[in-house]
């Protein structure tokens, strides 16, 4: 893997790997969903693009896993039969929170690319004798959603390239 490579998050498959078919890949894709993922790939006509992830930031069952994040992102992806990659960026959206619900919002400025961010939040209180104890911790990273998606992509004989600039 070289720096480049690197720098966009590319993936390659193993060496040796048989490429499948597009519709193999993008079922596979599809198939990264479940309950347990705080996560969903869906469908992305309406987004121009052949499937985005996002995630699962509305869904109660969720709530404690995003409950402080301020900004989310979302992956598009584009299937090319042609070289035998799915391309993918993502976009940044802002999170307002009303009354415990989500609202998701464009961001004043719009990030697109290929995104990794952290966040951590905990809150500390006094315990009886007066020392200061964690109650509670939470850690969140962008960078959770795209190793499954890259795992489908690259164990079906595919590439998975990440796009910094330009179109998808």
């Amino acid at each position: 893997m070289g720096l480049f490579d690197w720098f966009t998050g590319t993936k390659r498959p193993a060496s040796g790997t048989v490429p499948r078919s597009a519709q193999e890949v993008r079922a596979a894709l599809l198939g990264v969903n479940g309950p347990d993922q705080p996560f969903t790939v869906r469908d992305g006509q309406a987004e121009g693009v052949d499937l985005v992830a996002e995630w699962k930031i509305a869904d109660v069952r969720w709530y404690g896993y995003f409950g402080s994040v301020t900004t989310v992102n979302r992956t598009l992806m584009r299937v090319d039969d042609s070289k035998r990659e799915v391309r993918s960026m993502d976009e940044e959206w802002s999170v307002t929170w009303i009354g415990g619900v989500p609202r998701l919002q464009l961001a004043g400025s719009r990030t697109r690319g290929q995104i990794n961010k952290k966040s951590y939040s905990a809150t500390f209180a006094r315990d009886e004798a007066g020392n200061l104890v964690k109650e509670r911790q939470q850690s969140f990273s962008s960078a959770e959603l795209k190793p499954p998606l890259q795992h489908a992509v690259t164990t079906l004989g595919w590439t998975w390239r990440g796009v910094v600039v330009g179109k998808l």
